[in-house]
């Protein structure tokens, strides 16, 4: 039964900080893996990511963002266009659906420019919490940390946090994490959960937090 994250902070309050530290070391600067040219293409990608790889998101926007990089070129591409860049992605329909619809937001409400908020972020066409978190982290430094699968993989197997939704283990992460790593916390989890410790097959022999898991100590199921 899920009995909150202070009894995680008393569990590994000593070893939080060094997994973090390590993850540091291996990666000082982490960066998303989306290609953007500014911060309407950057908000862009991440909308489209959703259900998909960032390789596949940069395959087809290497092409969209020549022709459309900023709200207005968007709206004049139109959907059909749009569509045509943006097909080999999942749920394209829906996905082009809400870029138009956000291109044309920015537009009327905040003059062409992404909002700074993640309260403003998610009430944008497309962008939701995980998306909101992101984009206010990358663009405008914001004290959050995004949960996507694999960061919430990699939270539970690290003993970080024991829910299994993405909302209470963003809460937890929040809760744990010290704040001084909020900033690339979810890059360096998405990472790691990425290419280390993947879902099927873990790289337990190449992780630098091996004596740190709780997963391999058997504590998390």
């Amino acid at each position: 039964m899920y009995i909150g994250a202070q009894w995680w902070i008393v569990l590994n309050k000593a070893n939080i900080e060094e997994i973090f530290e390590r993850l540091k070391q291996e990666n000082p600067n982490p960066m998303s893996e989306l290609v953007a040219h500014n911060d309407f293409t950057f908000a862009i990608a991440v909308l489209l990511s959703a259900q998909t790889t960032d390789k596949m998101v940069n395959k087809v926007t290497k092409e969209l963002f020549e022709v459309a990089d900023t709200p207005g070129k968007m709206l004049m591409l139109g959907i059909d266009k749009l569509k045509e860049y943006i097909h080999p992605l999942g749920f394209f329909n829906n996905k082009a659906k809400n870029v138009i619809a956000l291109s044309k937001v920015l537009i009327e409400e905040y003059n062409s420019l992404i909002p700074s908020t993640r309260d403003e972020l998610g009430t944008l066409p497309g962008i939701g919490r995980k998306s909101a978190n992101v984009i206010a982290n990358r663009l405008f430094g914001a004290d959050t940390i995004a949960v996507d699968t694999h960061v919430l993989r990699v939270s539970r197997r690290l003993g970080l946090s024991q829910a299994t939704d993405p909302v209470t283990v963003e809460k937890d992460l929040l809760n744990v994490v010290p704040q001084k790593f909020h900033k690339n916390a979810s890059d360096w989890l998405v990472l790691h959960g990425r290419y280390v410790c993947t879902a099927k097959k873990p790289k337990c022999a190449e992780c630098c937090l091996f004596d740190l898991c709780e997963k391999v100590n058997e504590k998390v199921i």
